[in-house]
């Protein structure tokens, strides 16, 4: 190759890189990975063509006030493949992602809407298998299937079975929870390791082995949040990081609320085998999905109680503090490394694992 650049029978200056262009025209699968791309698509095309202060929050889920009552309104599209895979499938996430979005408001999730998108051909015992597990999932979250729908698109024009779920809940008085509301001081806490549900369904959709199975942590949230907004209904923000991983959930966080997050890298949770995983594939646990997880930003005067209240609840036994929110750096991440240096978590561009949730 060196020797052909030398020749000059190559350009470097009309070579292409294969990351999507931030400038593209057309839609490209990272518009879909909760990333930089996802962002510009919701700011540059959604917000102001359907422009109002509700959805200019940007939050997991929106609060609204209906006669008199405060309410947290969400919905979201599940598209993962393949549908099942350790851990869980395509139903759980219909239930537990959308339940696990009310909750990040604080919200008691109450109803559930589902739509199932059915491509012409599917077995029908494969679409039972997953209105099953959308039932088992919502009985275990405590929440009621209300209302629904369906459509069949012509063969190869879907990918088997795609679901949305929305859902609406109840948000307690006195309860705040957003993401401008991060604030220097805050002590940053994961409710658990992270990156397990990414790592699960790429093993399972490319064939690859670890050496030990990896199984999504797919898990319905609300129940630990009541349990931290028991010790005080005074939490700054959560959130669930779902696509893009913490580092995009943390950066939005940093975004909206004008405050930097200063992390102890050390002190992420990241189980052996996601490790080991990242390490072979070339990725960072910090940007793969998690689908039972919440990071929360606390004030210093609450967290030792509500770490404690999170470690004595099944979803949030293996939580930690990871870092704190702080007055430099504003609107940035970065994270103190094992070496002594400290670098940038920057939000991702697109997505590293297309089709996880």
């Amino acid at each position: 190759m060196a020797e052909t650049i030398a020749s000059g029978t190559v350009d470097p200056a009309n070579w292409t890189c294969p990351a999507p262009l931030r400038h593209e025209q057309v839609v490209v699968a990272g518009h879909g990975g909760g990333g930089a791309l996802s962002a510009e698509l919701v700011e540059q095309v959604f917000t102001p063509a359907y422009g109002n202060e509700t959805l200019a929050a940007l939050g997991d889920s929106a609060a609204v006030t209906l006669g008199g009552a405060r309410l947290a309104f969400s919905t979201d599209a599940y598209v993962v493949r393949p549908l099942f895979f350790p851990g869980g499938s395509i139903g759980d996430l219909a239930v537990n992602g959308t339940v696990n979005d009310l909750a990040m408001s604080g919200a008691r999730p109450a109803f559930l809407s589902c739509a199932f998108i059915l491509e012409e051909g599917v077995g029908l015992r494969t679409v039972g298998a997953v209105a099953d597990a959308i039932g088992a999932a919502a009985r275990a979250a405590g929440v009621t299937v209300a209302t629904g729908d369906t459509k069949v698109v012509e063969a190869g024009h879907g990918d088997g079975v795609y679901v949305t779920t929305s859902g609406v809940g109840l948000i307690p008085d006195g309860v705040d929870i957003r993401p401008g509301r991060a604030a220097p001081g805050d002590v940053v806490i994961v409710s658990g390791p992270i990156g397990m549900h990414g790592v699960a369904v790429l093993s399972v959709r490319e064939g690859l082995e670890f050496g030990v199975e990896v199984a999504s942590d797919t898990a319905p949230l609300a129940g630990l949040v009541e349990a931290m907004l028991r010790v005080t209904p005074d939490l700054h923000v959560l959130r669930d990081p779902t696509r893009g991983g913490l580092a995009a959930a943390l950066n939005e966080i940093a975004r909206a609320s004008g405050t930097g997050v200063r992390l102890t890298e050390s002190g992420i949770p990241v189980p052996d085998a996601v490790a080991n995983a990242c390490g072979f594939l070339g990725l960072d646990p910090l940007y793969v999905a998690n689908e039972g997880r919440l990071v929360a930003f606390v004030p210093p005067a609450h967290a030792d109680a509500v770490l404690e209240a999170m470690r004595a609840h099944p979803q949030g036994a293996g939580a930690v503090v990871i870092g704190r929110c702080v007055p430099d750096h504003p609107g940035m991440v970065v994270a103190a490394t094992g070496l002594g240096g400290t670098r940038v978590v920057d939000m991702p561009l697109g997505e590293q694992l297309p089709r996880i949730c």
